[in-house]
């Protein structure tokens, strides 16, 4: 009996120290990452940076400050897209959808979700390149929106479905209508969760580059309006890590800490809303 319990412990602690073990590798590789960033472009990050354009080959110095704003335009279209979409979707699947055609939803949401980058960017780029004949600041903003629909779709659902029966039963025992014990009951009670979720599909396409090659190309300028091609972060630092010039290898380096640096604070921000929650007032 006690060698089958020291045996018992034995396993027990190898198991302890084996996925203790995993776990710091599952981290320290993204110390590393952050790390390795910091030392190669962490120099480069001055406020020329932030608001200067690039200067020509050869020269020493700009910015990438036209690929930063062209960044937040496409990600904010892609926000118009993709987030009613895959919220009202969400809905239709927690509150109305019976089971097969939940099924059948669910099941083309996860594998849109898993179809490559690559393949949403040659797909938006028949779409909103071919006919129109020009790449646009609204052709990637298109291609990011359609990848954060199935994120936002199948997370905003999950948070629904957590809510309580007892509230949508007490909604309708006081006479509200389907739509009204939604939108004021059971959305305001998930309210959190629904934001972590774009939060979360804002931080997944942040960081995409297939699509955008095919869709809003790059510009080394401001580009005006949209439907113009524009500078994005991902592009500029593929583009400037491709080249031979040291400088901008730098400053590809650089752009890959802002990048992740954004990332790193979305997530931060939705983990924090999702665990303590923010005020918000009801009238």
């Amino acid at each position: 009996m006690n060698a089958r319990l020291r045996w018992r412990k034995l396993v027990s602690g190898f198991m302890l120290t084996l996925t203790g073990v995993c776990a710091a590798v599952s981290v320290l590789a993204l110390f590393l990452i952050l790390g390795y960033l910091v030392v190669r472009g962490g120099a480069s990050l001055n406020w020329a940076f932030f608001t200067k354009l690039p200067v020509p080959v050869g020269e020493v110095g700009g910015g990438m400050a036209n690929a930063i704003v062209g960044s937040a335009k496409l990600l904010l279209f892609a926000s118009l897209v993709g987030v009613p979409i895959g919220f009202l979707g969400a809905i239709y699947l927690a509150e109305f959808s019976g089971n097969k055609m939940a099924f059948v939803v669910r099941y083309a949401a996860d594998l849109l979700n898993g179809v490559p980058s690559i393949v949403i960017g040659i797909f938006a780029y028949a779409l909103a390149v071919l006919p129109f004949k020009q790449f646009s600041t609204l052709a990637g903003g298109f291609a990011l929106g359609l990848m954060m629909i199935p994120i936002t779709l199948r997370s905003t659902e999950e948070f629904l479905r957590s809510v309580p029966n007892s509230l949508r039963e007490g909604a309708m025992a006081l006479g509200a209508s389907k739509w009204r014990m939604i939108a004021t009951v059971i959305v305001p009670a998930a309210y959190r969760g629904i934001l972590t979720a774009i939060l979360l599909a804002f931080a997944r396409v942040a960081g995409e580059t297939a699509p955008l090659i095919f869709t809003a190309l790059g510009n080394n300028y401001w580009s005006p309006g949209w439907t113009q091609p524009t500078a994005s972060l991902p592009v500029t630092i593929y583009n400037y890590a491709l080249s031979p010039y040291e400088d901008w290898h730098r400053q590809a380096w650089a752009g890959g800490l802002v990048l992740l640096g954004l990332i790193l604070i979305i997530n931060i921000v939705a983990r924090g809303i999702l665990a303590r929650g923010i005020s918000v007032s009801r009238s």
